[in-house]
């Protein structure tokens, strides 16, 4: 049911009455206001309050997948302290975790919405911000270290939502957008809270948590308003997919549905593909998918494939991949039918105009057509820096402005496409293993399924660097456990000649980022540490 309805001269208006009171405050400009991002109107007029007054906003997490309270309190407290907060807003049932995150850190005010609304206005013109000026900072998702705050000014902003307007999404007159994403996350605040404003799109938000427990809230709302534009990276079509019943299908309309966006994360073809095939009857088009490759760093989008083309992979060799990371074109009949040999990923496109990519080695020379390696930005939507942490921020960034990604990838032709991360790649005997390809072979077997594997490298007893596997799994008989164990570790030494240490887990206890995603980073410590508190370390080996 809609709880709240909101046209752009409200928010305006609104945001400029909640800005005076916040001016009542006595900050400096350029003070960080923490702003706990629910999926509510409040969100988005303290966000645009901040903007009228020079203020600036920092989104933050709810509890989403972020463990007991106490853990998400001392994570809450971490952001504020970095950030620097002088101001923080949550809604009324998270004040009191706000709250114990704050105390002893000398904010000047706390509070939820009718605490910032008995504040008095104070008269006079309000002073909007310079283009040089940072619009707010966004935390990254936390997947390879403690999340970082991005500083991204209006400039930047405003040059990557032009490029997602008009060169992306190539937005339309009646277009209607439709989300799910958390505001904290950058794809959700940039893609759909800002490029709607930006282009005046009506759009409707459902709440993360909401989509989680009941997905086919997507597509009832994509029906019920004949959205056009909707995007989520791939374990969000993968779970709606897994959850829409066969005699729901009737229920839905999607083909009005002109622009499924897929990003955020590594785009595995086979949720797209059986999310494709599922709502097929109800006139979803596989064309409308479109990948696109980007993240905070550069205020949202880098590359954008064409419209209308839906999901495009490209096939290659895995062996001289890994070898060589040279990625030699191999052509396949059907790409659904892969042999252990080849190796598909996704084409995200073209660089958005007035921004250089490049694939650099680890000398720093730019590689020609084919070869990974480390993938570099430069142009207006990239970052001036890491807020609070010049060390970050010159890893990051070069003298001459290239922002160095951590991902890698190569060019196919004019289209950039993305193997991995840096930091997730797995070294064994000389040869790169891509941690998905373990994943894959994991997530075959029938008792597992899509994202119930995260793989990752670990030192043995003697130093030595090997694969490990951390599999969640509902099966109890110790049998039964053992023959998977076995059965993975078979299929990976035949398909990529090495050994893995798989380790089994219970359900839902993979950990994720504050986004949702996977992470590997903290499976890897949280693995490490377990293996230092066993008697016998020897059992890596």
């Amino acid at each position: 049911e809609l709880y709240a309805a909101l046209t752009y001269t409200e928010l305006r208006d609104e945001a400029h009455k909640l800005a005076r009171r916040l001016r009542g405050l006595g900050l400096q400009r350029g003070s960080k206001v923490a702003l706990l991002a629910e999926t509510h109107p409040d969100f988005l007029r303290f966000f645009f309050a901040c903007q009228y007054i020079g203020l600036v906003p920092v989104p933050l997490p709810l509890s989403v997948n972020l463990g007991n309270r106490q853990a998400y309190v001392e994570n809450l407290r971490g952001l504020l302290t970095d950030c620097k907060a002088k101001l923080a807003w949550a809604p009324s049932g998270f004040l009191p975790h706000l709250q114990e995150a704050a105390e002893g850190l000398g904010l000047t005010f706390v509070g939820d919405s009718a605490a910032f609304e008995a504040l008095p206005e104070q008269p006079g013109d309000l002073q909007p911000p310079e283009p040089s000026d940072l619009a707010y900072l966004q935390y990254t998702s936390g997947s390879t270290r403690f999340p970082r705050g991005v500083m991204i000014t209006h400039r930047a902003v405003m040059s990557n939502l032009t490029g997602i307007i008009q060169h992306g999404v190539k937005v339309r007159p009646g277009d209607r957008c439709v989300s799910w994403l958390p505001f904290y996350h950058d794809m959700g605040l940039v893609g759909l809270v800002l490029a709607s404003m930006a282009s005046q799109l009506s759009v409707d938000y459902l709440d993360t948590r909401a989509f989680a427990m009941r997905p086919r809230l997507w597509l009832a709302l994509m029906t019920r308003n004949r959205a056009t534009i909707s995007i989520g990276p791939p374990f969000g079509y993968e779970l709606c997919a897994r959850r829409v019943r066969t005699d729901d299908l009737d229920k839905f309309d999607l083909s009005a549905w002109r622009v499924a966006g897929v990003g955020a994360e590594m785009i595995r073809p086979e949720p797209l593909r059986a999310f494709a095939h599922k709502l097929a009857p109800s006139g979803f088009n596989d064309k409308a998918f479109l990948a696109c490759y980007g993240m905070a760093e550069c205020s949202l989008a880098a590359s954008f494939s064409p419209l209308n083309q839906g999901l495009r992979l490209d096939t290659i060799d895995k062996d001289v991949h890994a070898l060589h990371q040279r990625a030699l074109p191999r052509n396949t009949e059907k790409e659904e039918q892969l042999d252990d040999k080849t190796s598909a990923y996704a084409v995200c496109g073209r660089p958005l105009p007035d921004h250089q990519i490049e694939i650099r080695d680890e000398l720093g020379n730019a590689l020609p057509q084919r070869y990974s390696g480390t993938i570099f930005i430069k142009g207006p939507s990239v970052m001036s820096g890491y807020f609070n942490n010049e060390g970050a921020t010159q890893e990051a960034l070069t003298a001459e402005g290239w922002l160095n990604t951590g991902d890698i990838g190569y060019w196919a032709g004019e289209d950039l496409v993305i193997t991995g991360r840096k930091k997730d790649l797995i070294i064994i005997n000389g040869r790169n293993i891509w941690p998905q390809d373990l994943e894959a072979i994991a997530e075959q077997q029938p008792e597992l399924r899509s994202g119930d594997a995260l793989a990752f490298s670990a030192p043995d007893p003697y130093g030595r660097e090997t694969a490990v596997l951390v599999i969640q799994c509902r099966i109890s008989h110790r049998k039964n456990r053992a023959d998977l164990v076995h059965r993975v570790q078979h299929r990976i030494r035949e398909a990529l000649a090495i050994d893995c240490f798989v380790e089994l887990v219970p359900p839902h206890t993979l950990p994720r980022t504050s986004s949702g995603k996977l992470s590997r980073y903290r499976a890897r410590l949280d693995f490490m540490e377990q293996e230092e508190r066993k008697p016998d370390v020897a059992a890596l080996a």
